[in-house]
């Protein structure tokens, strides 16, 4: 009798859940967000699947290419795209995550990250038109989903560029998602044969201008019932450049960064085979989409990220160590200092967080709610970096010119922040809240229960929620040590008793976003001692950036817990640690003294240019001609005639 009551209390507090979100709540898998949640994380085992050929591939390959188009302002508009594009196919750069038996790479996702990363350091645009096609997209999509007819049409051109694939799910009023008014077809009957008349109107599509090969997603309606397998719903096809009625006629300026953006319009008709997986997989397509999206969340972006963020730190820091003001070079000045040690430390976390995820893929992963976590957490610090970066480097970084080696990625960094999901909306809504019910151990047995209006499993389920809850209480409650163990203790702890408030987490998204950024520092913290353990850099700059995550967390408990409608919580809030100004004075000597951290922060840079002369600087002493002359070159800026 009880268990029936709490049954139907829970029904009545539970969010409710509709049919997207319970698609994306069960599609990927989860990794070391469920250890968070449960309190105890166990570090996954680092094996790395990068082949001899894809490390030729990433020196050579890679450096080839930049050689060759990396010094292009803008990839588009321009009026050698083709050749570029061309070239880009020819040398397999769309073909990363094709199988070879489709004449494709298949490539680690180590590697591919790493690829990315070092084209992205020397020319996001170009970083951009080749990261699209190796993430969500018509070859990923084809890849998992194709019926065998289209694997063997469409794959083997995808990898040689033949095809330059685009998809389109964006439009004016939805976003990165199915919960807005997305574009709709109608399946109808015309002399016997059933066909789909659809108007689409997509916009913020990457690649769309120059594409030959069109992914759409859009409501397949079905209203006089003529499916015979699939339903109605989001679903996906696929359609060639020159299709009737498809229109390819505008294109987007996303801040003058210069990648091919743009629109996809039109009124036409679509045959049933062109649905991605044939009619089977009409209605199937958000599920699709879902199980698909790691890649773009959980590794181009955050490589993009690493990208600047390397660039920015390296260069910024050796610019710093002898560009002089007031006859003393500027890494001397603490204020100075400071933002460096922001930099280092938002950086080191980016580094980290991106190589053991990569390896969490690698391993046959897909977890969204990492993924989630990757996009925003390293586009955001990203962020950070670039604007301390801007200040150190001040009037050379505000004048265009051959030595502003940050312009390009400050244009580019709110693109990142709000592509593929709104960093806002993923912070405030998606990541805590997708978290608590899929990474949870118990919550979502406890869901798929109701869900199914079965009391055996919910007894059972509820059962070990209620022993889970106890357990994280009196073990966070009695662990006196102050570090991440103890950090992840109070958030399973938390997260148990923030569960009880139901649908209210949706409405309170202060709370949700808030929970989000522990549940992300906690990641990035376990990410940076699986770094340590694995590659061995430094066990002071580890220390530094564990003692600051932690810092910031215990202002995220206390607030939480403030905040929290009980005080019950009361007796885990954290005491504030006295800030130390020789905390970021020791950071500074050790970066400095210690070759190894800036050697790995220097790992993919494609170095030429200032990059290079900032290198150059470190072999000459100070009364050497050759350091006061190239010295000169590098604080110049660009100069223009009237």
């Amino acid at each position: 009798m009880i268990y029936e009551k709490i049954f139907s209390a829970i029904k009545q507090i539970i969010p409710r859940v509709s049919n997207t979100e319970l698609v994306a709540l069960r599609s990927g898998t989860v990794s070391v967000d469920r250890d968070i949640f449960n309190g105890n994380v166990n570090l996954p085992k680092y094996k790395s699947r990068v082949t001899p050929e894809e490390k030729i591939f990433l020196r050579n390959d890679v450096n080839n290419l930049l050689d060759k188009y990396g010094n292009i302002e803008k990839l588009y508009p321009n009026d050698n795209i083709n050749n570029i594009m061309k070239y880009i196919g020819d040398k397999k750069f769309f073909s990363f995550i094709i199988p070879k038996k489709y004449n494709g790479l298949d490539m680690s996702v180590e590697n591919s990250s790493d690829v990315l990363t070092k084209i992205s350091t020397k020319n996001p645009s170009l970083g951009v038109a080749i990261m699209v096609p190796n993430s969500l997209g018509p070859g990923e999509l084809l890849n998992h989903y194709g019926t065998g007819e289209q694997k063997s049409k469409y794959l083997p051109k995808l990898a040689t560029g033949e095809y330059v694939p685009c998809f389109g799910l964006t439009g004016p009023h939805n976003g990165s998602d199915a919960t807005g008014t997305i574009d709709e077809g109608e399946l109808i009957e015309r002399n016997g044969k059933r066909i789909i008349k659809i108007t689409i109107n997509k916009r913020y599509i990457t690649l769309a201008p120059i594409a030959n090969l069109i992914g759409i997603a859009f409501k397949l309606n079905d209203p006089n019932k003529l499916l015979k397998k699939g339903q109605e719903g989001i679903t996906v096809a696929l359609l060639e450049k020159g299709h009737p009625g498809l229109l390819q006629d505008t294109h987007h300026n996303p801040l003058n960064v210069g990648f091919p953006n743009g629109t996809l319009k039109g009124t036409f008709e679509i045959e049933l085979d062109t649905i991605i997986g044939g009619e089977g997989n009409a209605g199937n397509g958000w599920k699709m989409l879902m199980e698909c999206l790691a890649a773009g969340r959980g590794v181009s972006l955050p490589a993009t990220a690493n990208a600047s963020s390397k660039v920015a730190t390296w260069g910024v820091f050796h610019y710093s160590k002898h560009r002089k003001q007031f006859k003393i070079p500027i890494i001397k000045m603490e204020g100075v200092q400071n933002k460096l040690c922001d930099m280092i430390y938002n950086t080191w976390l980016i580094n980290c967080s991106v190589k053991m995820t990569n390896s969490i893929l690698d391993s046959g992963h897909k977890p969204a709610v990492i993924s989630a976590i990757m996009k925003q957490q390293t586009t955001d610090r990203g962020r950070e970096v670039l604007n301390n970066a801007m200040d150190i480097h001040a009037g050379s970084s505000i004048c265009l010119g051959e030595n502003n080696f940050l312009e390009k990625f400050y244009r580019a960094a709110p693109i990142g922040i709000t592509v593929e999901g709104s960093n806002t909306l993923t912070k405030n809504l998606i990541i805590f809240g997708q978290g608590l019910n899929k990474s949870h151990p118990h919550i979502y047995p406890i869901l798929e229960s109701i869900l199914n209006d079965d009391l055996t499993s919910f007894k059972k389920s509820f059962n070990n929620i209620v022993k889970h809850s106890l357990s994280s209480y009196f073990k966070s409650l009695f662990y006196f040590n102050r570090d991440i163990v103890q950090q992840t203790l109070i958030f399973a702890n938390l997260a148990n008793f923030v569960a009880l408030l139901g649908g209210q987490i949706k409405s309170n998204q202060s709370l949700s976003s808030d929970m989000a950024d522990l549940l992300s520092n906690l990641y990035l913290a376990h990410s940076v001692i699986w770094y340590n353990d694995n590659f061995k850099i430094s066990q002071h700059l580890t220390d530094y950036c564990l003692n600051r995550i932690i810092d910031e967390n215990v202002i995220l408990i206390n607030r939480i817990i403030d905040n929290y409608p009980s005080n019950i919580l009361r007796p885990f809030k954290l005491k504030h640690r006295d800030f130390d100004y020789n905390n970021n004075r020791e950071l500074i000597n050790v970066v400095l003294n210690n070759k190894n951290i800036m050697n790995n922060i220097k790992e993919n840079i494609y170095m030429d240019s200032v990059l290079e002369k900032l290198e150059q600087l470190e072999k000459y002493n100070h009364n050497n001609p050759k350091y006061t002359k190239l010295y000169n070159e590098i604080i110049s800026v660009g100069e223009y005639n009237n």
